[in-house]
């Protein structure tokens, strides 16, 4: 069966449509050193328990890695700076949802279109037309091909995955191959909406392919299809798992999906002679069976040892999921129970995917605590609890705000995200902390995937913060024509502010005239001034933006200059990071530029752009950038989001 060398293994994972070929090791924090490099932020809460989780895109590999006995998780992902296969080894004496696994160790590289196989009760693990062999020994280090990936992939070049899986398909004691694969072609990704907000372009697909092995040489057999003909076609990301799930003696396929449902096949037919139903999604009492976020990929296998096929699932935001197969059957399909999340002992601070921190004294305790955005859209709050056993800060568990008793969650929906509806679970929150309406109290300015920027009123205490409705920050636009992007399909309200997607809402006075003023991009990518002031009637309100940064040529100061889905993702804040006393500009990067305030002449301010603050890359689409001062030296040091979850901090030298 495995019919060539892997001389031919450059050619097994073609590159996508949107990222980088990562059949192939990726570069890791692990391959940067320097004394200029960023400090990944730790717990420090020994006994704390949290979320398992790694970097971006978590394909989970369970299996009995140390050969205890037991099920440990291999997890893989490929984000930077992240990037690895991490062993969550479990210690305890039962692996189902209530298994705490330790932290993670860092095993081997990540890759990326990692899949595991179960052939009796040996884990065979493969990626795009190959077999890593004797894997717990030799991990990702002999790869053997076993089919011409290639052949099929060349007619999907705008995919990002691709999953395969050994299979005795016709029960005739060889292996046979199924393989998912995802076509974006259909979807064009960009600026896809009429005037209605309505998805003009087309949907995603994903598809499963069936090559069998006919005496030792795999054969190609196209699609598989249902009985009506119809390929098996899900919404991306197919990520097929063939299984007995309803327990009946032959074998069924539950695929994933780009955005959050599993979509199961029924095998109508029998174990030799396979043929499937029309494609169901799974639903249990509480409606249907869906992960918290989008680019899931789960895997097959009887996790709990009750005798039926569960899923392991990885997230996006690099969480692992358990989703027990209850042995029931409700109209003919099989019950899963919802998702729960699997434990891990508490090691690196993490809120999600390319968390936005914002640092501030939320509590009012006289220490510097976390308010923090996210890809998911949740705003969380990670309480720093006094100094930890390495001179940082000890941290408690993040726990989701709240707006109105109701927690935060802001998501883009069927078009709320220029990229169109596949991003419909993603939020994209982004913020800063400040007193907005002049009451003395702490309260959230937030931009998110909508453009859109607004606020939540702390109607709390300064100890006991409490977050009323989200409402509309107010611009006096006057009778001027109300900007936006000129991208987007929706118009905003009258007195609203509408900019560019994901990028910064940094509150603060500017003009020390004791109102909190807004910086940030505006609807063209341009920073801007936006002037708080109370008209008349004693109401705040901004005025529309000046352009009063200017570049190092005396230019306005324009920080994006990209369309539609390129557009904004600038994440900025403020600090005297030279130490000359003026406020210089920190913006996402490779990790974080240093725009060198060099100049205030008029109320203009001119910034240089020099360079990026390390030479560690912490980017791959974005971070963000906050301050803290945890030594209470009166100097802010740099602590930085990144794309991986993860928060790294670098001292402010500075002084």
């Amino acid at each position: 069966m495995r019919i060539f060398k892997i001389s031919l293994f450059l050619l097994l994972g073609l590159s996508s449509c949107n990222e980088p070929d990562r059949s192939k090791p990726a570069q890791t924090t692990e391959d940067q050193s320097g004394p200029d490099n960023f400090k990944i932020i730790k717990f420090n809460n020994p006994g704390l328990e949290v979320d398992l989780g790694v970097g971006l895109w978590a394909s989970p590999i369970p299996m009995d890695f140390d050969g205890d006995g037991d099920l440990d998780l291999l997890v893989s992902c490929t984000d930077a700076p992240y990037s690895g296969t991490y062993l969550f080894e479990n210690k305890s004496e039962q692996t189902d949802g209530s298994t705490v696994f330790e932290k993670p160790v860092r095993v081997a590289e990540g890759i990326r279109n990692v899949s595991v196989s179960y052939i009796g009760d040996e884990p065979r693990i493969l990626g795009p037309g190959l077999e890593y062999e004797d894997f717990r020994k030799q991990l990702y280090n002999q790869p053997l091909g076993i089919f011409n990936a290639h052949s099929i992939l060349k007619d999907f070049p705008k995919r990002r995955f691709s999953q395969w899986q050994y299979v005795d398909y016709e029960n005739d004691g060889d292996l046979d191959l199924i393989m998912g694969v995802d076509d974006w072609e259909p979807y064009g990704w960009d600026e896809g909406f009429d005037e209605n907000g309505k998805w003009k372009k087309g949907d995603l697909h994903g598809y499963v392919y069936l090559i069998t092995n006919e005496n030792g040489k795999m054969v190609n057999k196209g699609k598989l299809k249902t009985a009506k003909g119809k390929p098996l076609d899900v919404y991306g990301n197919t990520t097929p798992n063939i299984e007995d799930f309803d327990g009946d003696g032959d074998l069924d396929i539950i695929c994933g999906e780009f955005v959050d449902t599993f979509t199961w096949f029924e095998n109508t037919g029998s174990r030799e002679n396979p043929e499937y139903a029309e494609g169901r999604l799974l639903s249990n009492e509480d409606g249907l069976v869906a992960m918290d976020l989008e680019m899931m990929k789960p895997v097959a296998l009887d996790w709990n040892g009750d005798g039926t096929i569960d899923l392991i699932v990885g997230d996006e935001d690099g969480r692992v999921a358990f989703i027990e197969n209850t042995g029931k059957k409700e109209d003919n399909m099989p019950v899963f129970k919802s998702p729960v999340y699997l434990k891990q002992k508490a090691d690196d601070v993490k809120f999600g995917g390319l968390v936005t921190p914002y640092s501030v004294d939320w509590d009012g305790d006289g220490d510097e605590d976390l308010i923090c955005g996210n890809t998911a859209g949740y705003i969380g709050f990670i309480e720093n609890l006094g100094n930890g056993n390495d001179g940082f800060p000890k941290w408690a568990a993040p726990e989701y705000l709240k707006a109105d008793g109701e927690i935060i969650r802001i998501l883009a929906g069927e078009n709320g995200s220029i990229q169109g509806p596949a991003e419909r679970k993603w939020g994209y929150t982004t913020l800063s902390v400040a007193d907005w309406d002049g009451d003395g109290l702490h309260d959230i300015i937030i931009n998110s995937i909508w453009g859109k920027v607004e606020w939540y009123k702390n109607v709390g205490t300064r100890k006991e913060p409490r977050l009323a409705k989200r409402e509309s920050v107010k611009v006096a636009w006057g009778d001027s024509d109300i900007p936006k992007p000129a991208w987007n399909w929706w118009n905003p309200g009258k007195e609203e502010l509408s900019t560019q997607w994901r990028t910064t809402p940094f509150a603060t006075d500017w003009n020390r005239n004791g109102l909190t003023d807004l910086i940030m991009l505006d609807h063209e990518g341009y920073l801007a001034f936006y002037e708080r002031f109370k008209n008349d009637d004693g109401e705040l309100y901004l005025k529309p933006g000046k352009r009063i940064f200017k570049d190092e040529n005396g230019s306005d100061l324009r920080l994006s200059a990209n369309k539609a889905g390129g557009s904004g993702r600038r994440k900025l804040t403020f600090t005297d990071w030279d130490g000359d006393g003026d406020l210089d500009l920190l913006v996402n990067g490779k990790n974080v530029d240093f725009y060198e305030n060099t100049g205030d002449k008029d109320g203009q301010v001119r910034f240089e752009n020099r360079g990026p603050v390390s030479p560690q890359r912490l980017a791959g689409h974005t971070t963000s950038p906050t301050t803290v001062d945890w030594d209470g030296d009166g100097v802010r040091d740099l602590l930085v989001g990144a794309e991986d979850g993860h928060l790294y901090w670098l001292e402010n030298k500075g002084k």
